[in-house]
């Protein structure tokens, strides 16, 4: 397939798109600008749904029209493929943005949007004392996007909190995940395959603001002092295999500071690739390629990407 031509987004199909509430389109959009990486082609058609009403109508037109799609959350923990996406690129905006707060009994539950970053409901949760979500403090990625990937750091992640997952179907029907019905593993939630995460319920503990406050400013210092700032990067480019970290045997192979084209394995953080300035997908998937076969080489480790690649990628070689 090729990238769709400007003059096709006028066609039944957009039209049909401009008359949903709560819908904003955009036609063959660059998606370089809503990634953290900030590499990415065009999407036929970018779709920012602000709400529950909206989306449930955008997914019937999809399925009856057969245009596939995907939904992208603040594009953390993604490459794009310079070539783009063909179909529909959905984001959450508007009341998936939003969260709502009840206290009890010593602890407290939050329902958030899966669109809400995850790293401003850990600030506001740690302004109210509350505690559970400080590890999440820096993570660049919406809520639904740490929930689906079960994200993590220093020692906590998601699954410890989370107390139910909304969502709906690729059709559009509704979806609910009590804690118990649901399975995590390392980087992994297990939804139901198709599943759309819409809200998440999790539940935190009750503390004192300053207490808690000063957990997120420590982390936050660990963070900015062992992760690369500075350059725009997609987060942990690799899973870490059991018993050790990707980073360092990335390192131990000799990797730091390698590059292709403008993107570079960082100097501070072997696991991270950042975008020195007009890197393209392909320089950042032929570092990870690179990466993958010195590790298995010299330590005989398949190291498992943690990144996701999004999009048209071109085909490659038997030998790649």
């Amino acid at each position: 397939m090729v990238p769709m031509r400007k003059e096709a987004g006028d066609t039944p199909f957009v039209q049909e798109l401009k008359k949903i509430p709560g819908l904003k389109v955009k036609i063959d959009e660059p998606l370089a600008r809503y990634t953290s990486m900030k590499i990415g082609g065009p999407a036929d058609y970018l779709l920012d749904v602000e709400r529950s009403a909206a989306l449930s109508r955008v997914l019937k037109l999809l399925d009856r029209c057969g245009i596939p799609f995907c939904v992208l959350g603040k594009g953390s923990n993604i490459l794009i493929s310079d070539l783009g996406v063909r179909g529909a690129v959905i984001r959450f905006a508007g009341e998936f943005q939003q969260a709502e707060w009840v206290e009890k009994d010593g602890e407290a539950l939050v329902t958030v949007g899966a669109a809400c970053p995850v790293a401003r409901l850990a600030r506001a949760a740690a302004r109210r004392g509350l505690s559970g979500l400080e590890f999440a403090e820096g993570i660049p990625g919406s809520v639904g996007g740490a929930l689906v990937m079960n994200a993590g750091a220093y020692g906590s992640e998601m699954e410890r909190i989370v107390a139910r997952v909304e969502g709906v179907t690729e059709k559009g029907a509704p979806l609910s995940l009590e804690r118990g019905e649901m399975v995590f593993t390392y980087r992994d939630s297990h939804l139901p395959p198709g599943t759309l995460v819409t809200r998440v319920c999790l539940r935190l503990a009750k503390g004192k603001a300053d207490d808690v406050g000063l957990k997120v400013r420590e982390l936050v210092v660990r963070r900015k002092s062992s992760q690369p700032s500075g350059y725009p990067n997609c987060g942990s480019v690799f899973r870490n295999p059991p018993g050790d970290f990707a980073g360092r045997l990335i390192e131990a192979a000799g990797l730091k500071g390698k590059r292709i084209g403008r993107a570079e394995i960082s100097v501070k953080h072997a696991n991270f690739i950042v975008n020195l300035g007009g890197a393209k997908a392909a320089d950042v998937r032929g570092l990870m390629d690179a990466a993958r076969a010195e590790v298995k080489k010299q330590f005989n480790i398949e190291l498992q990407p943690e990144v996701r690649l999004l999009g048209e990628w071109p085909p490659r070689s038997a030998a790649e």
